[in-house]
C-alpha cells in the first residue's frame, strides 16, 4: 500500500504542479477557455490559487521523500482536499458538472493519500 499511495502522491502532485503552474504564468483571459470560472475571479485570487496548488504539491513530495518533518504530507493532502471540496462547490453552484467531476476525482485522491499517511501507512 505504500507503494500505491506513492504513486497516488506523485500524479496528485503533477497534476496540481501543471494547474498551478499555468494559474501563474497565464492571464485570466487566457485561462478562461480551460478554466470558465476565473472570469469571476481576480487575477491576484486566481494566482493565488495557484500558488496553493504549488505549496499543495511540494507537501505532497518533499517532507515524505526526505523525511523532514512527514507530518506534513498527509497535512498537504488534507489542505488540497479541502480546496478541492471548495472548487466542488463552485462548479455546483455555476452549474459546471464537467468540472465538477475531475474536482471529485481529486478530493477522493487527496483524501486516500490524507488518510493512509495519517493512519496506517504513517511515518
Amino acid at each position: 500500500m505504500d507503494v500505491f499511495l506513492w504513486v497516488v502522491q506523485a500524479i496528485l502532485a503533477a497534476m496540481f504542479a501543471m494547474s498551478g503552474l499555468g494559474k501563474l504564468l497565464w492571464t485570466r483571459d487566457k485561462l478562461a477557455g480551460k478554466y470558465p470560472w476565473t472570469h469571476t475571479f481576480s487575477q491576484t485570487a486566481v494566482r493565488s490559487i495557484g500558488v496553493t496548488e504549488l505549496l499543495g504539491t511540494i507537501g505532497l513530495i518533499v517532507p515524505a521523500a526526505t523525511g523532514i518533518a512527514p507530518v506534513l504530507t498527509p497535512i498537504a493532502a488534507t489542505g488540497l482536499a479541502i480546496m478541492m471540496g471548495l472548487a466542488g462547490a463552485l462548479h455546483i453552484r455555476r452549474k459546471e458538472p464537467s468540472g465538477l467531476m475531475a474536482t471529485a476525482v481529486l478530493l477522493a485522491l487527496c483524501a486516500l493519500v490524507a488518510w493512509g499517511r495519517f493512519g496506517p501507512y504513517s511515518w
